[in-house]
């Protein structure tokens, strides 16, 4: 068994390190803290490579196993062939720090890794060339490395780089065309230092090639009003930047965000991803979130002539005050053959899915993890679900390269599909001149009687400039709520768009949507194999099961009720469905009701622990304290020995007069949790003979937060 990259990156890594001033800043106190290895590996070893982000989530982990997990994934994003063990550019980056130190740090107070010479050595590698200028009594030593071929990190086709030493003692200098200038390099220069074409003519006389090169370090460059060209500025700046360029340091806030979350295994993986997440509403009037998740890698294993990987997908809501409103988890197995591997090899994966919400507004997260290749990616999301409004809107807007119409005789839903057209898109937005664009979207609460009056009006921008301007009358769609408009894009330049949606009522505009995209001049974009999955039918009582623990979950326990109620009549046998409705009556405190609700389940298999903690409190509050006992040694029999369970089976004793139990059952709680003062204080009443405080007296409730889960 092997896993396999379907979209390896066939791409060269070059080490480029920041070229800094020659001391080596200590940031802060926190580096200070750091273990020596850790303070090492961060001050030396890898000073020039890595990025601000990168730099303080490290010196915001508070373990060394964090650390030791972060170089991990630090070196994992560098690694040019992931699939391979070797791991080519650290390899490669310490190969370089140790010749630098032999090499360069001869004769110098430092190391050779500090050194101008070391540094950009371990930044570019060999140079193509080296010329060394010594023994020259009018100029001081120098070395001129000439590179070519780095152009793709933002680079000149090729450039020279001079080092100098001056006073011909100690280490070689980087030299700037600009800061120092022809005259530094000549030892016994006396004319004006602000002439530089005075010092170059000097240079000259003694050496031309190196004269040429003082002014300019990229060739064809030359001097502007007799100051050295700019450009040899540029170019040292650009070689600073370069290490931000060629990494996507957003591994690392993940890696702060997730390290708690995710297991160990899947810690350094992270893999990046384009997301992409839209709200429509299905004909019942529930809102649906769906989502799209490209992954930037995607891997499976193979099994002899089989391909298979398993995705889990945990989703996450909540509002903004942090208060969970719906969780889910999700799993995708993928088989493939041979000839469907070959088919996808070199294409984008894009996993579309979809949920039920409430209205509101709140943080949407998800976490997508391949359990095969123990890779993971994630998004977060400000969405918005809006509340019911007469006033007619417009929904999201989906920018689609592909239309596929599906009959609509099947009532279950899929994402992404829009009345009874499938629409497929990338997150990125990006078409060809060649392309149709089908742009998806809805209108809510549209009044039939304004239908002749409400017109659509679509304006394209072309690099913030009106482009193209179409107007429609609402009433030339067939479908008054879900609306497919058609743009062939050949006449569409390459370049960056956006459109705008409005919607015009009694020349009015009432409601606006506004989407990017990007027209390619590339001849073809790789369309992804899209994994999508059709879902139940929305009068399915699923949807009132998790649209009523939402509810609950938001704190409204009258609509809540109303929607599990109706689940459950839906399936009066399912322990899951009794127990979300169960949780609700008992929030409004409605014992008998939940006890009548639970009790045919009490003695099925695998009974959750909620139950019979709900279960048992509703008999204690109705005054029930031998049935609770009953129902609170049940759970200890199924569960074992929680301090929840001996406080209230505690309380039933004291209640039934056998106060030898009570403190019984008390004390073994203090023996799992010792820090609860309340019960302390009743064994302190007990033992003297008070009557301590008992739940049931202020109606108070001795459960932990029973929030629904979906």
């Amino acid at each position: 068994m092997r896993l396999i990259n379907l979209k390896r990156l066939l791409f060269s890594f070059i080490f480029i390190f920041l070229i800094a001033p020659l001391n080596v800043t200590v940031f802060s106190q926190p580096i200070k803290k750091l273990p020596p290895r850790f303070k090492q590996w961060l001050e030396e070893e890898v000073v020039y490579i890595i990025t601000s982000t990168e730099k303080e989530v490290f010196l915001q982990l508070k373990t060394d196993k964090e650390r030791e997990l972060f170089i991990k994934a630090f070196w994992k994003q560098r690694d040019p062939t992931p699939g391979t063990p070797e791991n080519e550019f650290k390899e490669e980056h310490y190969r370089r720090i140790n010749y630098a130190n032999h090499h360069f740090g001869r004769g110098v107070p430092k190391p050779g890794w500090q050194t101008d010479r070391g540094r950009i050595y371990i930044i570019l590698g060999e140079p193509r060339d080296i010329q060394s200028y010594t023994g020259n009594s009018e100029i001081f030593n120098a070395e001129v490395w000439f590179y070519q071929g780095l152009s793709q990190y933002g680079l000149p086709p090729g450039f020279n780089l001079i080092f100098y030493q001056k006073n011909n003692v100690g280490e070689y200098v980087l030299y700037s065309p600009s800061s120092d200038g022809p005259q530094a390099l000549l030892t016994s220069y006396f004319g004006d230092q602000a002439d530089y074409m005075a010092a170059y003519r000097t240079l000259k006389r003694i050496n031309p090639a190196l004269a040429n090169i003082s002014l300019s370090l990229i060739p064809g460059e030359r001097a502007q009003f007799g100051r050295p060209s700019l450009a040899s500025d540029i170019l040292l700046q650009n070689i600073i930047s370069v290490p931000k360029k060629r990494l996507n340091d957003i591994y690392a806030k993940k890696f702060l965000m997730y390290k708690d979350i995710v297991e160990v295994d899947y810690s350094t993986n992270y893999i990046d991803n384009n997301h992409s997440v839209k709200i429509f509403q299905d004909p019942t009037g529930l809102f649906f979130v769906h989502y799209a998740v490209e992954l930037n890698k995607f891997s499976v294993q193979q099994f002899k002539q089989t391909y298979s990987t398993h995705l889990k997908i945990n989703g996450y809501v909540a509002d903004h005050q942090d208060k969970t409103i719906y969780q889910f988890e999700n799993s995708f197995s993928i088989k493939l053959n041979e000839e469907e591997i070959k088919k996808i090899y070199y294409l984008p994966f894009d996993l579309y899915d979809m949920f039920p919400l409430i209205p509101g507004s709140y943080q949407f997260s998800i976490i997508v993890k391949n359990e095969v290749s123990k890779e993971f990616t994630t998004f977060e999301k400000e969405i918005t679900i809006p509340a019911e409004t007469s006033s007619a809107r417009l929904s999201s807007l989906i920018l689609s390269y592909k239309l596929d119409k599906r009959p609509t005789d099947s009532k279950r839903l899929k994402p992404f599909k829009i009345g009874d057209h499938q629409l497929f898109f990338q997150p990125r937005n990006i078409f060809r001149p060649q392309d149709t664009l089908f742009v998806g979207f809805q209108i809510l609460n549209l009044d039939p009687s304004l239908i002749q009056k409400t017109k659509l009006k679509f304006e394209f921008l072309k690099e913030s400039q009106p482009f193209l301007t179409e107007v429609k009358k609402v009433s030339q769609y067939p479908d008054r709520m879900n609306f497919i408009q058609e743009f062939p894009l050949e006449k569409f330049p390459p370049g960056h768009y956006q459109i705008k949606i409005s919607l015009i009522e009694n020349e009015k505009e009432i409601s606006s949507q506004m989407e990017r995209f990007e027209i390619s001049p590339a001849a073809a974009i790789p369309r992804p194999w899209v994994y999508s999955r059709e879902i139940l039918p929305p009068t399915h009582p699923l949807y009132s099961l998790i649209i009523g623990r939402q509810l609950f979950n938001k704190g409204e326990m009258e609509k809540a009720e109303k929607l599990l109620a109706a689940a459950y009549n839906s399936k009066p046998d399912s322990l899951e469905y009794a127990l979300s409705l169960a949780k609700v009556y008992f929030a409004l405190h409605k014992y008998a009701q939940t006890k009548r609700l639970l009790l045919p389940f009490a003695n099925s298999e695998n009974v959750p622990y909620q139950l019979y903690l709900i279960l048992g409190n509703s008999h204690q509050l109705l005054g029930e304290f031998q049935e609770a006992i009953g129902i609170y040694k049940q759970a200890i029999d199924q569960f074992g020995l929680t301090f929840n369970l001996l406080n209230s089976l505690g309380e039933c004793y004291y209640r039934l007069g056998l106060k030898e139990e009570a403190l019984a059952s008390w004390e073994k709680s203090l023996e799992i949790k010792p820090n609860q003062p309340e019960i302390t204080k009743k064994i302190k009443n007990l033992k003297k003979g008070l009557y301590p405080k008992l739940i049931g007296d202020d109606k108070s409730r001795n459960i932990p937060s029973a929030s629904c889960r979906g």
